[in-house]
């Protein structure tokens, strides 16, 4: 496919003169494979598009790439039968700005097949607002049920409950029937936290753990956006039969536990790799987030909507710790 059109791009660059992110024009030409081309009207800001753009984490695999691994707009041009010119679409993961030019940009060329139709009951920028954050949330609480996760197990805990992830899970799991416990290090974000859904408000700063490797049952499940001494913690707290699916590592990549929760209660983990998802498990995540599990305050959530020129100011904060909430990028009329 090929349609040649100037338009403006964060890319990421890593080349004797250095890395850097800078906003550049770029041609459509330039742009990475796919059969499909989208004018791109939202993205949204993750942690690891923090890391990528600032060159903190190595998430690119190949250089030079557009960053930005969420993106929502109309189809311009594609040739797969299935995907028409006029269509509404979105994108998360499937190895944008990794192997792919990412949605911090005016177009974006995808491969049809992680291309998905914006779900009747959404538009572009609710779209955005939950992006791969709610995604993987949504993505955690299905992989549980299909693993006879119910609301008759008990409350779910959510651990990094002020992040992005945490703030939609809370939503999300509200939504699904579940009460949530949230557990976070930010007392002063808890009346906000109440308002999205949490029937209670734990400060991880007072959470003392026993130690023990079994203790008694105060959870359902969990999902932990934490790791480290947070998970170990966890798995002795849970019901019997519970999951705790794992999507993050804030507080380390190792942890110090035992067979017993596995072995006695039946516990299990569930890992969450939002980038790998097969594309018919998304279809089934974004039916759902579009419908009985769509977040009832998406408004809230969202702090934040930038230009693509305020985007290493909104890497330096997120890095920093100084964030708060969904940021997403305003990119064009569709």
């Amino acid at each position: 496919m090929s349609l040649s059109t100037e338009f403006r791009a964060f890319r990421i660059h890593n080349d004797p003169s250095g890395y850097r992110g800078v906003l550049e024009t770029i041609d459509t030409n330039a742009l990475s494979h796919g059969e499909v081309l989208v004018k791109v009207a939202y993205s949204s800001v993750n942690y690891k598009d923090a890391l990528a753009g600032t060159g903190k984490g190595k998430i690119l695999r190949q250089y030079p790439l557009n960053g930005g691994i969420d993106a929502a707009g109309v189809v311009i041009a594609s040739s797969d039968i299935n995907i028409k010119e006029g269509d509404y679409v979105l994108c998360t993961g499937s190895s944008l700005s990794e192997t792919l030019d990412g949605g911090f940009a005016e177009y974006i060329r995808l491969p049809s097949q992680w291309t998905i139709p914006l779900p009747t009951g959404l538009d572009l920028r609710e779209s955005m607002i939950i992006g791969t954050a709610g995604f993987t949330a949504a993505l955690a609480l299905l992989q549980m049920e299909d693993n006879r996760q119910t609301p008759g197990l008990g409350a779910l805990a959510v651990t990094g409950a002020s992040g992005g992830v945490g703030m939609l899970a809370i939503d999300i799991f509200t939504r699904a029937g579940y009460d949530v416990h949230a557990i976070s290090g930010k007392a002063d974000h808890f009346d906000f936290l109440r308002g999205l859904g949490a029937k209670e408000c734990i400060d991880r700063h007072k959470l003392l753990f026993s130690g023990k490797p079994m203790d008694s049952v105060r959870f359902g499940g969990a999902l932990d956006n934490v790791g480290g001494s947070m998970l170990a913690g966890l798995l002795p707290l849970i019901a019997p039969y519970g999951n705790v699916a794992i999507c993050g590592n804030a507080g380390g990549i190792a942890f110090d536990s035992t067979v017993m929760p596995f072995i006695i209660r039946g516990v299990n983990l569930l890992g969450v790799a939002t980038s790998a998802t097969a594309r018919a498990i998304r279809d089934r995540v974004w039916q759902r987030l579009a419908g009985d599990w769509k977040p009832a305050h998406l408004d809230q959530i969202l702090t934040q909507e930038v230009s693509l020129e305020q985007l290493p100011e909104v890497f330096e904060r997120m890095l920093a710790g100084n964030s708060f909430g969904r940021t997403i990028v305003r990119i064009g009329k569709v």
